[in-house]
């Protein structure tokens, strides 16, 4: 994994093999709308309810606002993931309400456009994320939320090394409607073996 930064900004570009991922910017509008449109129906069941004008420019802008008082503020990091062969947009994963202190956790949500689908690119992207968030950002444990049902997601955190931890009742209201969630959470390997070789020192 190799961290630079992009277009000569602040923002920094994570690469792997095959993607990489990069914070979305106001040009993107279009292809990104594009690709959230023709997977509309496939994106829907999975997500919160659309606002009306959600693929306009105008609501575009505003979350790219939100996006960049989230990076400023350190709570919040969007990417796009994007394939490293001509810099197309394949989907989105967010590292969000991070929080430090005590807990140096945050959580992880994605989405990816349905051509796009069943390829590994999430497998690869949420990979790199998960390394950005212990190796460069410090974070101690990570968390994700799945719906009981959708068994391409577990897949893909299961592969990625996260556990399941316990069912959430009415969690998160999705496509209008409450629904359960089953919890996932990864903790920093680096600070595993740390916690082990305390434990291995205490039993001595």
């Amino acid at each position: 994994m190799i961290a630079f930064p992009f277009r000569g900004t602040r923002q920094q570009v994570i690469t792997g093999k095959t993607v990489f991922l990069r914070h979305p910017d106001i040009t993107d509008h279009a292809e990104w709308a594009a690709l959230r449109a023709e997977s509309e129906s496939f994106l829907k069941p999975w997500e919160p309810t659309w606002p009306d004008d959600d693929l306009q420019r105008t609501a575009f802008r505003g979350r790219i606002r939100r996006y960049n008082q989230e990076i400023t503020a350190g709570t919040g990091y969007p990417y796009f993931i994007c394939a490293r062969e001509d810099g197309a947009i394949l989907g989105g994963i967010t590292l969000g309400n991070v929080r430090r202190g005590v807990s140096q956790s945050g959580q992880i949500g994605y989405w990816i456009g349905e051509r796009h689908c069943g390829k590994g690119i999430m497998s690869e992207a949420l990979g790199l994320l998960c390394e950005h968030a212990f190796r460069a950002c410090g974070l101690h444990r990570l968390e994700a939320a799945c719906i009981p049902d959708n068994t391409r997601s577990i897949r893909i955190l299961e592969k990625a090394g996260f556990t399941r931890e316990g069912y959430l009742r009415s969690y998160l209201k999705i496509n209008g409607v409450w629904r359960d969630h089953v919890l996932y959470a990864r903790i920093n390997p680096l600070h595993e073996r740390v916690d082990l070789r305390t434990k291995q020192g205490e039993a001595v």
